[in-house]
């Protein structure tokens, strides 16, 4: 079949793989050959291997009015609104991304993860009622449509760890529960079929813990039982994919007892996090400085990598609006990036995908 009349399909193939990706549902209406062609994982793995992939930081972001400063207006508190925020690094546009089903903003503390060509929001707290939310809610980048997936089953929980590896699962680890008990049990979501799936539980109890996926495992890092309430801990566990079992718990894998929220990392990188104003990473068995902080960076509440680059958004203190930088791996150099002030709110969480 032509994907193209009259032109070889290698031809019409170089064509599709340099559209953008806020076009693909335009060509998946087109015709069933182009839509066939998208939609297979040849056809991503030829963009990226082509360097045609868009690279994307999908935020869940405070909005930003402009009579008012990160979602507080001097004088008077009010509740910060969150919204989905997409930036397109190579290019350095921003867009706003609807989800009509949360008309009331995105759940405070709620997880974002991209699973191939899908994002997934799951968990938080709701912003009317403060209650812990089981929601799951998946965009499809290419139709360019929500669906409500399944509700996390069990005792709803917040401030849990949570990672996706591959092109179809996320894992879900700890948290707490509404009582405030800190939770060891762990799931799987299989985005694909939409089914949850039991893991067994880890050796400690893990609120506010940090989920990384890291050469084919899951680690939960950090946090804290119920009877150490804050106190968090430097332990971390990992959980195998391959022989679906926990490994034995790494009591001082931390290399300060800090909150691991911006502790992050890939198959293809190390992991790394903030430390005592550092940007460390783990390197044969042992934390190891890379980068001091820039000045105005001192609050950091979003990471990403790829590739040798590292994404750092924040602030200089609370309250301030928040910069973003890109650290060259490689050169330990930073690069301040352009925010835009419409863009420049509070980052409760986020994901990176090339697509």
């Amino acid at each position: 079949m032509e994907l193209v009349p009259n032109l070889p399909n290698d031809i019409a193939r170089e064509c599709l793989i340099r559209v953008r990706y806020d076009q693909f549902a335009t060509l998946l209406s087109t015709c069933k050959g182009w839509k066939t062609e998208i939609e297979l994982p040849q056809f991503f793995h030829l963009r990226k291997a082509t360097c045609h992939g868009q690279k994307l930081v999908v935020m869940a972001q405070a909005r930003v009015d402009p009579d008012m400063k990160q979602g507080v207006q001097k004088g008077c508190s009010v509740k910060p609104v969150y919204g989905l925020s997409v930036w397109e690094l190579d290019e350095g546009n921003w867009v706003e991304l609807d989800l009509p089903q949360l008309p009331h903003g995105l759940p405070y503390f709620c997880q974002l993860l991209a699973v191939g060509y899908h994002l997934v929001l799951m968990g938080g707290l709701d912003p009317v009622t403060w209650e812990a939310s089981a929601s799951v809610f998946v965009f499809n980048l290419l139709n360019a449509k929500w669906r409500r997936g399944a509700d996390m089953p069990g005792i709803r929980r917040s401030m849990f760890g949570c990672a996706s590896g591959d092109d179809r699962m996320v894992y879900v680890a700890g948290g707490h529960d509404d009582e405030k008990n800190a939770l060891k049990s762990a799931l799987a979501y299989d985005v694909a079929k939409g089914e949850w799936i039991p893991l067994p539980d880890m050796a400690k109890e893990r609120d506010e813990c940090k989920g990384v996926f890291h050469r084919g495992k899951f680690h939960v890092v950090g946090g804290y039982c119920t009877d150490m309430q804050g106190q968090f801990e430097k332990s971390a566990e990992v959980f195998d994919i391959a022989t679906w079992r926990w490994d034995h718990v790494q009591d001082d894998f931390l290399k300060a007892s800090t909150n691991p929220s911006t502790c992050i990392g890939g198959d293809d990188v190390d992991i790394c996090m903030i430390c005592e104003g550092d940007v460390v990473a783990f390197k044969d068995a042992k934390w190891q400085v890379i980068a001091k902080l820039p000045g105005d960076l001192c609050k950091v509440a979003y990471m990403a990598t790829w590739q040798d680059k590292l994404l750092a958004i924040g602030s200089s203190r609370f309250d301030e609006p928040h910069n973003a930088y890109v650290l060259n791996l490689k050169k330990s150099e930073w690069t301040k990036l352009e925010t835009p002030e419409k863009y420049s709110g509070h980052v409760q969480s986020g994901c990176y995908l090339e697509i």
